[in-house]
């Protein structure tokens, strides 16, 4: 019977560390250096060969995170281990899934290539930023969802007079999948992005007068489109807007806007580092889920009921 072994990059050791707490093993060793011209360097700090290796690593800028995960496949293949896993909570580069104007690179199928020649048998990762992106790895994908442990979050807060938003067309199945979850209407803001990080809010489809909004996405960035939305419901008469957003990216003014808006909470996973913290932003933790995905994956057994997704 092959060893699980889990190792973890540089990107979120806390989340790694959670995960492998969660388990029952201890975190692998590995030691990655980078030299003064910033190239990086890995070794494994144990045998590995005809083991299961599970490799724990966002791929979320800088680009050091892809390389070092790259190189860590890597070492592992080459060091004989049996089978290599990248477990990426968060899949960087995602929204370029698609040729949206003339001479600009599909960056979400690079990434998928990259991490396939690099070694990788498996893949298990959180929300992508939208699911048919499986379909650009040439490799089995575990896509889990993190609605298991944000929409619990809420539906313990037992919100009055609750409705769930979307905060475009493409996140309907997402906002369809909360509101079934916790028994609420449904919302859709459009909207239209008239350039790259900048979103205008058009208009609200749905009720949302004198009641409580839950707003759902799968990332907040420069939490400009957020905090838009936020103030065109507050705007339309809602009394109290959230918002649960698995990747906490927040680049750039993201937490200044956040903290001058109208926005009750912000509840974020931890598949990222949260650098700056705010008191209108709460971290759940979806270390569970990953570690009960590697477990059952390591045992040949279904994770089926981790895809929490609405198939209705």
């Amino acid at each position: 019977m092959p060893s699980l072994k889990v190792f973890s990059g540089r990107s979120n050791p806390a989340l790694a560390q959670s995960i492998v707490d969660a388990i029952g093993k201890p975190l692998g060793d590995v030691e990655i250096k980078t030299f003064s011209d910033g190239e990086l360097w890995v070794k494994f700090g144990e045998n590995i060969r005809g083991c299961d290796v599970y490799i724990v690593q966002s791929t979320n800028p800088p680009a050091e995170n892809l390389m070092e995960l790259l190189i860590m496949m890597d070492a592992a293949r080459r060091a004989s281990a049996r089978k290599v896993t990248a477990v990426i909570p968060y899949f960087g580069y995602a929204r370029q899934d698609r040729k949206d104007q003339p001479r600009v690179s599909i960056t979400a199928k690079l990434i998928a290539n990259l991490v396939a020649k690099a070694g990788a048998d498996r893949v298990v990762t959180m929300d992508l930023h939208a699911p048919q992106l499986q379909g650009f790895f040439d490799l089995p994908v575990d896509h889990l969802y993190s609605s298991v442990v944000l929409g619990r979050y809420f539906k313990n807060r037992r919100l009055k007079n609750l409705a769930v938003a979307s905060p475009d067309v493409g996140g309907i199945k997402m906002a369809r999948a909360y509101a079934k979850r916790l028994e609420a209407e449904l919302v859709v803001i459009d909207k239209r992005r008239p350039r790259q990080n900048v979103a205008e809010v058009m208009n609200i489809i749905g009720d949302v007068h004198g009641k409580t909004i839950l707003i759902v996405d799968d990332l907040v960035d420069t939490a400009g489109t957020l905090c838009n939305a936020v103030e065109a419901l507050v705007n339309a008469g809602a009394t109290k807007v959230y918002a649960a957003c698995t990747h906490a990216v927040l680049s750039g003014k993201a937490i200044e806007r956040i903290n001058a808006s109208h926005l009750a909470r912000l509840v974020v996973t931890d598949t990222l580092p949260l650098k700056v913290k705010s008191p209108k932003i709460k971290v759940a933790s979806v270390s569970r889920i990953f570690a009960e995905a590697i477990k059952r994956s390591f045992g040949h057994r279904s994770i089926s009921s981790l895809f929490d997704i609405d198939k209705g």
